[in-house]
């Protein structure tokens, strides 16, 4: 399983990233957790906001592909997109490559 992680300036964008990536079946499920406080530098200074951060329940093959349409679909003129592999039970993995399949 690879989680892909992204924030966005608020919820509706979250949701509709979201929204385009299950319709897409690129991810079989996105965690929505808003009220993240991003302090990051930008700019030659130091900024500080309110964001939402997504992640998505994604596979490799899949991966490339979601990565694309964040970037595609992100508002923010650097969205920040990380990705880990992480382990998960038998069962989660089975679900995981049947929602994502396509076609």
């Amino acid at each position: 399983m690879i989680h892909v992680t992204t924030t966005c300036p608020d919820l509706d964008t979250a949701r509709a990233i979201a929204q385009a990536a299950l319709a897409e079946r690129l991810a079989a499920c996105a965690n929505i957790t808003p009220g993240i406080l991003s302090l990051f530098h930008w700019q030659d200074a130091i900024s500080e906001e309110e964001e939402v951060q997504v992640t998505f329940k994604t596979t490799e093959a899949a991966r490339a592909d979601l990565v694309t349409l964040i970037e595609i679909e992100h508002p923010y003129e650097l969205p920040v997109i990380t990705w880990e592999t992480v382990a998960a039970t038998q069962e989660a993995e089975d679900w995981l490559a049947w929602e994502t399949r396509r076609g």
